[in-house]
């Protein structure tokens, strides 16, 4: 992989060197830091003809996406995504477990699920959301107080009555989830999408950065774009650029 743009580019980097690269703001704003990670052809779908975004991406896109998950404290993410993509329980990965500890973070990100329903996988649900004795948070539901009733019960049993989050009564706004997530000692947020939340969360102003991975695929058809929903414009500046084998990586930043 080789950087392009950034810092002492171009050069080579290492895996090991995403992790400065890819760095959360030191100290996290009292607001949190919201990143987004999501990844488009060169056309622009964020999906391949499958209808998954997983099929459109590359090793590099991978090695990305991993650090990525590395270094968050939690994983947002629409129910819908969450289904679509096969999503289950993140897993440990021990080369970021010393950069983890020295931030005093969990050894694994929590995993927040948006869902106006309260409709989640049930591969999702085999565990406690939180676990008391070491008061680290697995999952998360995001919900609002007009889902199925029984079903937030069921969630509650299965998860801890503090795993189940109401807020609002129509929809998740994406302001109040980020808020809520901050205020569960979850401050350095991933949103992995899908193209709706995304939207949501850049348009209510929560989106600080954009990582973005550029396939070097063309896809055609009316394949969805990564950001779904009314129009928005919004400046960016280039932090960096990497490219391994013609896929482009670039991260982002929004105003502030």
């Amino acid at each position: 992989m080789r950087l392009l743009v950034g810092v002492g580019a171009p050069r080579d980097v290492t895996a090991d060197d995403l992790v400065a690269l890819y760095a959360y703001p030191s100290p996290v704003p009292a607001r949190g830091w919201v990143r987004a990670n999501m990844v488009a052809t060169v056309d622009g779908a964020a999906a391949g003809t499958d209808g998954l975004s997983g099929s459109i991406g590359s090793p590099g896109d991978r090695t990305v996406f991993s650090a990525l998950r590395g270094l968050a404290d939690v994983v947002l993410v629409g129910a819908g995504t969450v289904t679509a993509e096969g999503y289950a329980d993140l897993r440990h990965k021990p080369r970021f477990a010393a950069v983890r500890a020295a931030l005093g973070q969990a050894p694994v990100p929590a995993l927040a699920v948006v869902t106006a329903s309260g409709r989640v996988p049930e591969r999702l649900l085999s565990g406690p959301g939180h676990l008391a004795d070491s008061g680290r948070w697995r999952l998360l539901v995001l919900t609002v107080d007009t889902a199925d009733p029984d079903r937030l019960a069921l969630l509650r049993s299965r998860l801890g009555a503090e795993a189940v989050v109401v807020l609002g009564s129509d929809r998740v706004r994406p302001d109040a989830a980020v808020s809520a997530l901050v205020e569960r000692g979850l401050p350095r947020v991933q949103c992995e999408g899908g193209p709706t939340l995304l939207a949501e969360v850049a348009a209510a102003g929560r989106l600080d950065e954009l990582c973005l991975t550029t396939s070097p695929l063309l896809v055609g058809g009316r394949g969805g774009r990564i950001l779904a929903g009314g129009a928005l414009e919004a400046g960016l500046h280039l932090a960096h650029l990497l490219e391994q084998d013609g896929t482009l990586l670039a991260r982002w930043s929004l105003p502030s």
